[in-house]
């Protein structure tokens, strides 16, 4: 689930800089559309990271996890927080006002959160999938997995519309590896939200 997520990520970061590039100066309704389309995008990102915190880092710690690592994690976690809240803040200014300067005051911005993303994201992959994958099927997970599961049935519908909007088929196999496939068919198709959201890309 970790990965797809993280693919979620990656794929909505280029979007928005292809989005950004492709930006005139002066289009509002266009750049409204795209803020609101980061709103949605920088509050997934904020959960999945306190979800982190809060109930994954318990459960590796439980298992066994190096707490250096833990510390590093959230090291790298506060770096993000930094960078999206700048690409935050750059698409305030967008909305209100899509000059030629906030365009590419915007473009920096998620540029810089892409880098400071991948370089945690693979770090991340590289030391917790093995992690993971030698206590596959450990109630501990399990456990975890339920509560990071914790969701409203439209916020739920919205998640697994987003994960799976471009997602390779390999991600998708994952998906239903974790989730049963009809409850990610059903709630994935009831993520209206989401669909209307992200057909500014």
């Amino acid at each position: 689930m970790n990965k797809v997520i993280h693919g979620a990520v990656r794929r909505d970061l280029a979007r928005f800089a292809t989005a950004l590039a492709g930006l005139r100066a002066g289009d509002r309704p266009r750049a409204i559309r795209l803020a609101t389309a980061w709103s949605y995008f920088y509050a997934e990102l904020h959960h999945h990271h306190l979800g982190e915190h809060d109930i994954v880092w318990e459960t590796l710690t439980v298992l066994g996890a190096d707490p250096i690592l833990l510390e590093t994690f959230d090291a790298e976690h506060a770096a993000l927080a930094d960078a999206l809240d700048a690409a935050d803040r750059a698409f305030g200014v967008l909305a209100a006002d899509p000059a030629a300067a906030a365009i590419a005051v915007a473009r920096d911005s998620v540029a810089e959160l892409h880098a400071v993303a991948e370089k945690h994201l693979l770090h991340e992959e590289a030391e917790l999938e093995p992690f993971l994958a030698a206590r596959h099927g450990a109630p501990e997970l399990k456990a975890m997995g339920r509560r990071l599961a914790q969701r409203s049935p439209r916020k739920s519908a919205d998640f697994l519309a987003w994960v799976q909007n471009g997602a390779s088929p390999a991600e998708k196999a994952a998906l239903r590896s974790e989730i049963p496939a009809p409850v990610v068919e059903i709630l994935g198709r009831l993520g209206l939200r989401y669909r209307r959201i992200a057909s500014v890309f």
